[in-house]
């Protein structure tokens, strides 16, 4: 008999587990229950805010290496015109807020500075665009699937109660194998939002520093015929 077994391949062992038993992922998300639609809708919406967020800082820090030295090339040459048209044909918010200052020489440089500032602070707005969401992400999806395993304990703990007689062990630990799946989604949306925020974030810093700088130099280069 054991060698007739060994013999047909076709006669599946007790105890090996057959591709039939095994459990998909997308099985254990049906699983989950009601509370995976708001973990799931929460990681697309992640997925979205941080490619949309890469391409616009990656756009926004696409200044170019000589962009300081022909700016300050054209304003010595009294080119305001040019110096303008090269920001505007650069279109970053390094290059942005160098045109807005452009636009206001003759005035006073206070009024320069004040100009340049409030521009800036209108385009890190515009670079944090978001962020907000995805750090509410990474503090949501966790909790979403705490709330899911707790509701998901519950009802596992009350068919236990209405089960009359001995308790199946199936019954009890299908029930919190189950609960537990919201648990595990939440916790990997949250992580994987969190490393999104926190890289983001590194991102924007180092946009603002290049117009901090910028700006800076911009400012120094209209004080120089007043050093002389």
């Amino acid at each position: 008999m054991i060698n007739a077994i060994i013999q047909d391949p076709t006669v599946p062992l007790e105890g090996v587990e057959t591709a039939a038993d095994s459990i998909s992922m997308l099985d254990l998300l049906i699983n989950g229950g009601i509370w995976m639609i708001p973990i799931v809708l929460l990681w697309v919406v992640a997925i979205y805010v941080f490619i949309e967020r890469v391409m616009t800082i990656r756009k926004a820090s696409n200044t170019p290496d000589d962009f300081k030295d022909r700016i300050r090339q054209l304003v010595i040459n009294g080119d305001i015109q040019g110096a303008r048209l090269w920001c505007v044909q650069t279109d970053t918010p390094a290059a942005r807020m160098i045109e807005k200052g452009i636009s206001k020489i003759g005035t006073s440089l206070k009024n320069i500075e004040v100009s340049i500032e409030n521009l800036g602070k209108i385009e890190l707005y515009k670079l944090e665009k978001n962020l907000g969401l995805l750090a509410t992400i990474a503090g949501a999806a966790p909790m979403i699937g705490f709330l899911g395993t707790v509701t998901g304990m519950i009802q596992a703990f009350m068919a236990v109660a209405q089960e009359e007689g001995a308790v199946s062990p199936k019954l009890l630990s299908g029930g919190i194998y189950e609960a537990l799946i919201t648990t595990a989604a939440g916790l990997i949306v949250g992580i994987l939002a969190y490393l999104g925020y926190n890289y983001l974030v590194a991102r924007v810093s180092k946009v603002v520093h290049t117009m901090e700088y910028n700006a800076i130099e911009f400012v120094e280069l209209l004080q120089e015929p007043q050093k002389k």
